[in-house]
């Protein structure tokens, strides 16, 4: 019985734990992946996803998702949608529809309520200070506004060979109004084949997006590749091609998992992701870019959590 799950960054962790326990007791991989992805959403202390999600420039929170079923290629997505509890529960729902299964905006924002999704302010007093300071600093000192753009992103298979993707972001921090990363955007952001696997995809979206780099992964396993050299080749081949005929290439790092349960990762940042399968418990690995387009990966330290415990728990100083 193989069965699995993996999901970018450390914050995915306690998700990717209660998604195990759904898939190894014989739960369905959409259940599991949006559950995963509700875990992250809810906590507030996460500045990239959902609830204590930080804002646009306008100060105002815009969230992106996405859900898409590997068996039927079913896909469901928002963009910019405003006061839903959870997201990823809304680009669901929408996956079921043949027609209008991607919303944005407003009309993202009204689906949800009429279809009875929970209604909440997502922007907690936290994130509006943090903003506030972000502003000021950018004004006071001629400063790039951007800074942070972690997407939960995850892949999940069951025992039943079935498999699912979903994302969840509120985007780049400072971003301009109406501003859409890759994150719900199926083959940029997402992609799943249950007879083949799937990726998600982490970063800088305006770049992400140039390359439908999920979709590459997932077309490079069914060609026999193994997740970790399709993920390996997608990425490190496609940041070179960025470089050289766009001149810079932003922040990309994708997670994977075959229908066999075995997973890859790639990165050209500093990047910690969490897995777990029927082979392996829960855990928290960091990933660097490392020699001859290959990925370097080593399981997380004690004090590099209790690190970032305390740094995403600090307070917000005036």
């Amino acid at each position: 019985m193989k069965w699995g799950a993996i999901a970018t960054w450390r914050m995915a962790h306690d998700g990717v734990k209660k998604a195990g326990d759904i898939l190894k007791n014989g739960g369905k991989a959409g259940d599991g992946v949006e559950v995963l992805i509700k875990t992250v959403e809810d906590y507030p202390f996460y500045k990239s996803v959902g609830y204590g999600g930080l804002p646009n420039e306008e100060g105002i929170l815009e969230m992106d998702a996405a859900y898409m079923n590997g068996d039927t290629f079913a896909i469901g997505g928002v963009a910019g949608i405003q006061d839903v509890k959870n997201p990823i529960s809304v680009a669901r729902q929408l996956s079921h529809d043949h027609f209008n299964s991607f919303r944005v905006g407003e009309g993202a924002t009204k689906y949800a309520s009429l279809a009875g999704f929970e209604k909440q302010n997502m922007l907690t007093p936290r994130a509006h200070k943090i903003w506030e300071k972000r502003l000021k600093e950018v004004q006071e000192n001629q400063l790039n506004p951007y800074d942070g753009h972690d997407t939960v992103g995850a892949v999940t298979l069951n025992s039943q060979g079935s498999m699912a993707v979903g994302t969840s972001s509120s985007g780049l921090f400072m971003k301009k109004a109406g501003r859409v990363g890759d994150s719900p955007l199926s083959g940029s952001g997402f992609y799943v084949d249950s007879e083949v696997g799937g990726a998600s995809a982490t970063g800088l979206g305006e770049d992400l997006m140039k390359g439908c780099l999920s979709y590459e992964i997932v077309r490079l396993m069914k060609e026999g590749l193994t997740p970790q050299a399709a993920c390996d080749r997608a990425v490190y081949d496609f940041a070179d091609m960025l470089k050289k005929r766009y001149g810079k290439a932003g922040a990309m790092s994708l997670v994977a998992m075959n229908n066999q349960g075995e997973w890859g990762v790639a990165t050209n940042v500093e990047f910690t992701f969490s897995v777990v399968n029927h082979k392996e418990e829960a855990a928290i690995y960091i990933a660097h870019p490392g020699e001859n387009h290959t990925t370097s990966i080593a399981p997380i330290t004690q004090e590099w959590l209790d690190a970032y415990e305390k740094r995403i728990k600090a307070p917000i100083e005036d």
